[in-house]
């Protein structure tokens, strides 16, 4: 989960960057928004990992 953190705390500093630089907001927020699809696929992983570990059989295959 160290990682989700990581994640997330480099979508807050592209939003932070897009409300300080006007000149570049829209490259700042579509950074952000990657950053926020990595920490939901990380988030998605997660999971999947945690449902294998316990047998979920609608997670196989």
């Amino acid at each position: 989960m160290n990682r989700l953190v990581e994640i997330r705390s480099q979508e807050s500093l592209c939003r932070e960057r897009a409300a300080l630089d006007s000149e570049r907001r829209s490259f700042w927020l579509a950074q952000a928004e990657e950053w926020e699809q990595r920490a939901l696929d990380e988030i998605a992983f997660h999971f999947r990992e945690r449902n294998l570990a316990h047998g979920d059989p609608r997670v196989a295959g």
